[in-house]
């Protein structure tokens, strides 16, 4: 689109230029030789008093040669009774030429070698006819010509360059636009719910890319709505089939305890295979976008307030460390919500009752950690956890609690990694990286690994610091 407004704007100019600097040309020409001929006009008209007066030669020749320009002009008078025909002056001129003007008494002109030769006639005493013959070179016919041409076509030049340049930096303006249009189109495909166009430009591309913005906030929402969906969903059925897997276990034995355990199992299989299917069908999200982002603290009280009902009713003691101030991070409400309760779940499902857990946020200078700690017996394979869709090997393990998580760290330039918690159990450090939209993956160096290890050590203090009431 830029190419090709640069492309007619160049034709467009080119013949306007052309159009008017042609004609232009050619009446300069005019100009220039019609401004030759009126000084050779003035030359023979400068002549004609003294012919009117004498037919002397010598005084011609005088008058010839104050008057003209050497053997620029010449004198021819007719010839008198007995003699021949007298010329002044250097001859160019033919005798048909001389003879018509003195015939039709009215100047005209003539091309004679290296220009051409203005034949004014003039009348003598006797009533005879004399020809005033001046020489215009050719250089005189074009003096100017192409010193006014050069400058016609410096003008030109200049006016095609300039419209060239204007036209460049209008297509930028139109081009630029649509292109971010065209591109946060393409990361909306792809995924990347952060994608937002500026709104600039022309007014049409301006309302583009408010529409643009606004149908990306309404996806964003909408995806945000499901996802709050299916973790309500999860959260509505996970509690109470953990208190009824509780329950049926300690029914004893018979037919009817096995048929209830085993119903509970099919129903947990059921559940669990809603929940793959529903995070299976969501596409990922590679950014959060403007509005997306929430406060860590405030969700992880949330969420604890909801998982601290079950964990009275098995015993389990907990705590909460960091949460006490907001800490803002670049992950939607939803998504950070999900990824909690995977953890939370996990705790509940995989450990015996009673086990303590505890959650810590550690606010630090690029990136802000959430650790998920149990006194649990751990994970023996923490590689195979994270593989996706392996879960941790016992019953009723989707596969999808801790990839939920890693892919939530990995959309901000984090990561997950599984370790031994102060607890004695397990401890999952989910690092969310407060810039990591900004920089390529490539810059992640020498220098981000010292600082991500200082920043680790400290949350590892900060919790160690800490202990369960």
């Amino acid at each position: 689109m830029r190419w090709a407004l640069v492309k007619v704007s160049l034709a467009v100019t080119a013949m306007v230029v052309v159009a008017f600097a042609v004609p232009l040309g050619l009446v300069i020409r005019e100009m220039a030789r019609d401004r030759a001929f009126a000084g050779a006009e003035r030359e023979a008209a400068a002549v004609a008093p003294a012919l009117s007066i004498t037919t002397d030669r010598a005084q011609l020749e005088r008058v010839v040669a104050s008057a003209g320009s050497g053997a620029a002009m010449a004198v021819h008078l007719p010839a008198a009774a007995g003699e021949r025909p007298l010329d002044i002056g250097e001859r160019r001129a033919s005798d048909e030429d001389i003879a018509a003007v003195r015939q039709l008494g009215r100047a005209s002109t003539s091309t004679v070698p290296g220009g051409s030769a203005l034949l004014q006639p003039v009348a003598l005493s006797s009533g005879e006819i004399a020809v005033v013959e001046v020489f215009v070179p050719e250089s005189a016919v074009t003096n100017g010509v192409g010193t006014a041409w050069a400058v016609l076509a410096a003008v030109g030049a200049a006016l095609i360059v300039g419209s060239v340049a204007v036209a460049d930096r209008l297509g930028v303006r139109m081009v630029r636009p649509a292109q971010r249009l065209v591109e946060g189109a393409h990361e909306l495909g792809e995924g990347k719910l952060g994608a937002r166009v500026p709104e600039e430009g022309p007014t049409e591309l301006r309302l583009a890319a408010v529409a643009f913005n606004s149908m990306a906030d309404q996806v964003v929402q909408l995806l945000a709505n499901e996802r709050e969906l299916a973790a309500d969903l999860s959260h509505r059925l996970r509690t109470p089939l953990t208190v009824l897997r509780l329950n049926a276990a300690s029914l004893g034995d018979g037919p009817a305890a096995e048929q209830t355990r085993a119903a509970v199992e099919q129903l947990e299989r059921e559940v669990d295979t809603i929940i793959r299917t529903a995070r299976d069908a969501k596409p990922q999200t590679a950014a959060a976008g403007p509005g997306a982002g929430c406060d860590a603290a405030e969700v992880v009280r949330e969420r604890m307030a909801f998982w601290s009902a079950l964990a009275e009713d098995e015993g389990r003691k907990w705590r909460v460390a960091g949460a006490d101030r907001p800490v803002r991070i670049p992950v939607a409400r939803a998504d950070l919500a999900a990824a909690l309760d995977a953890l939370l779940g996990n705790v509940f499902r995989h450990t015996p009752e009673g086990t303590a857990f505890a959650v810590d946020v550690h606010n630090g200078e690029d990136a802000v950690i959430v650790l998920v700690s149990d006194a649990g017996p751990g994970i023996a394979d923490p590689e195979a956890a994270m593989a996706r869709g392996r879960g941790s090997g016992t019953d009723g393990s989707t596969g999808l609690g801790l990839d939920i998580v890693r892919r939530l760290a990995e959309s901000t330039g984090g990561d997950v990694r599984i370790g031994r918690s102060v607890l004695g159990g397990t401890e999952v450090r989910i690092w969310i990286q407060l810039d990591g939209r900004d920089r390529p993956p490539r810059r992640r160096g020498h220098r981000g690994s010292v600082r991500r290890r200082r920043t680790g050590r400290a949350a590892l203090s900060f919790n160690r610091s800490r202990s369960l009431p």
